[in-house]
């Protein structure tokens, strides 16, 4: 899955501008009501106030944001409504950093109430209720805060969104809030609220925008290092929310999944393009280290054939981490037999200049593998034809086999390169590949500014194995979970439908000619072990994904928004999971831990062919 930290910083850096083209101003009558936030807030998604000028709004400064593009502050009224579906709190929006306000002033606020949605209004993404343009007058200072709502396991419900349009977008802003019944609609309920957590576990690694995640819910689908598991669509962990820190970014903990806040955590709830519903700390816990280790896997027997994958998170010779993955594959993956790699860039990386050979990437790799004690691995590849793959422009990502030429050999047929397909022919009986390596139908629309698989043939003790690797469309652009639209649209599974249908097909080739062949795809598939993507490769028993062999808790090689998921996986032919001779590893050295060097865990499977 391509890094998401140019588009971040891309999307930080004009967010004032999207500030305003974000803005929803309802077409009403501007005129100015002596209102309180309750009103303001409503009870859905959106202020019966929007669009509308107030005045003498009064409220407690329980928080001042001096930094970024959102800069302003929260107030609270200390007198709230006896309505549980109406917040309390709202953010006034100054754009520049506030002046004659402080924490625990009472103030009154007039402006114009705008629904502000992060991301822009195509992102789906649900709208945060500002005052803007606002004035205010500082009646007292030194006041008492209104007290923290404490978010707990009991307080978040089970149920994690109302489903159902309201509109002819789909849009579910104008249903009444149900606090009690939706977890959305509680943490909704609370928007600009000051709330409290208190002794959370962390379920998502600090990140490098100093943000984590942690759960209220100490039981919801725990795996064994601490994490929440994302295990269906319909079980989003209603437990999970982000912290951010309101103070100096250079103070915030730098935590590992596993890991707890301990004591109280508080601060204004906000909502944001990265994450949604975001409590904004001006209280934070103190860290307790689980003491969270990386795993290591088992070393495969003189018979076995070790098959792993990779994504190296767009690795280019310009970068420091060539050591610490050499190490992450003698130390950790034992030196499979072969390494399917992703995301393996040019050799001068982002730079835009028509590059596209990767050799030199590679065989930085392939000798900081020996310097860490490793084989000489050798490698095949194809270049792509420049900026075709997606991915970081000018980077040219594309998967890449290295592999152990004292364990494995490679079958080389001429003639592979960027838009040439391989096939599948019969010799003597036996299936083979018209080119090795080879893409799998490079010209195919599915494969439209994506990576094209790779195909290659390989012997393991004078049995041949083929292996496909892949690196599926991304995410990019689905709708988050924390959408306004219920169930939220994943508009990226069309292409990777396409692609899986694909690669599926190409595999039935294979196997209709040798019934018997072993076959492996594997690979980023960038999308769950239970989806419809990875249904149709796995197709009528073509291909199994063999993470579905790990107990439930333990399928997960990323971690996003506080849920362990899958995204790699390796699938097998019928003949490799026959009797079950088989053993999967999810090897956990990078998803759970603040300091990674890839937001992906590499995947391991053994078998005797």
């Amino acid at each position: 899955m391509p890094s998401k930290s140019s588009a971040r910083l891309a999307a930080l850096t004009v967010a004032a501008a999207c500030s305003a083209a974000s803005t929803i101003v309802l077409t009403a009558p501007a005129h100015a009501d002596s209102v309180r936030v309750h009103d303001i807030q409503g009870t859905t998604r959106t202020s019966p106030y929007a669009g509308k000028q107030v005045a003498d709004v009064p409220g407690i400064v329980t928080g001042i944001r001096t930094y970024g593009s959102s800069r302003g502050f929260w107030i609270q009224d200390p007198t709230p409504d006896a309505d549980a579906a109406t917040s309390e709190g709202v953010f006034v929006f100054t754009s520049s950093t506030p002046k004659g306000v402080a924490v625990g002033d009472s103030v009154t606020v007039g402006g114009t109430v705008s629904e502000y949605v992060p991301g822009g209004t195509t992102s789906g993404n649900q709208s945060l209720t500002e005052i803007t343009k606002p004035t205010f007058r500082v009646l007292s200072s030194g006041n008492p805060l209104p007290a923290a709502t404490t978010v707990s396991a009991r307080s978040v419900p089970a149920a994690y969104a109302p489903a159902g349009a309201t509109d002819a977008n789909g849009s579910i802003n104008a249903l009444p809030l149900q606090p009690a019944k939706y977890a959305l609609d509680h943490y909704e309920s609370l928007e600009g609220m000051t709330v409290r957590v208190a002794d959370t576990r962390v379920v998502g690694a600090t990140d490098p925008y100093a943000e984590l995640w942690v759960t209220v819910k100490p039981h919801e689908n725990r795996n064994r290092h601490g994490g929440t598991v994302y295990g269906s669509y319909d079980a989003q962990n209603t437990g999970r929310l982000q912290i951010q820190s309101l103070g100096p970014t250079a103070d915030f903990p730098k935590a590992n999944v596993g890991d707890t806040l301990t004591g109280t955590t508080a601060g204004p709830l906000d909502y944001n393009q990265f994450g949604g519903y975001t409590l904004v700390a001006s209280e934070l816990g103190t860290l307790k280290s689980s003491g969270l280790k990386r795993e290591t896997t088992s070393r495969q027997r003189s018979s076995e054939l070790a098959v792993a994958t990779y994504n190296v998170e767009n690795l280019d010779p310009s970068d420091d981490t060539f050591a610490a993955h050499a190490a992450a594959i003698v130390n950790n993956l034992k030196s499979p037999d072969i390494v399917s790699l992703e995301e393996i860039q040019d050799n001068n990386g982002a730079t835009n200049d028509g590059t596209v050979a990767a050799d030199g990437t590679l065989t930085k790799l392939i000798d900081a593998i020996v310097a860490a004690g490793g084989p000489k691995y050798d490698w095949r590849s194809i270049d792509p034809a420049n900026n075709t793959d997606g991915g970081e422009p000018g980077g040219n990502i594309r998967q890449a086999f290295l592999f152990n030429p004292e364990r494995v050999s490679f079958t080389d047929r001429a003639g592979g390169d960027a838009t040439t397909a391989t096939a599948v022919t019969k010799i003597r009986g036996k299936a083979h590949l018209t080119l090795s390596p080879g893409r799998v139908a490079p010209a195919d629309e599915a494969w439209k500014n994506s990576r094209k698989p790779l195909a290659g043939e390989f012997v393991f003790r004078g049995r041949t194995v083929f292996v496909i690797a892949n690196h599926f469309n991304s995410k990019g652009g689905d709708q988050g979970l924390t959408s306004q639209y219920q169930p939220p649209s994943r508009s990226s599974e069309t292409q990777r439908h396409q692609q899986a249908t694909l690669v599926n097909a190409f595999v039935k080739d294979i196997l209709d000619t040798q019934k018997n062949a072993d076959v492996i795809a594997l690979g980023d598939i960038n999308d769950f072990e239970f989806s419809r993507t990875a249904q149709l490769l796995e197709g009528r028993g073509e291909l199994w994904s063999a993470i579905k062999s790990l107990p439930r808790s333990e399928r997960y090689s990323y971690t996003y928004q506080g849920n362990s998921q899958v995204l790699d996986q390796i699938l097998i032919s019928p003949s490799i999971r026959r009797d079950c001779d088989f053993e999967y590893d999810s090897v956990h050295i990078n998803a759970e831990f603040n300091d990674q060097i890839s937001d992906h865990d590499p995947q391991v499977l053994r078998f005797r062919p």
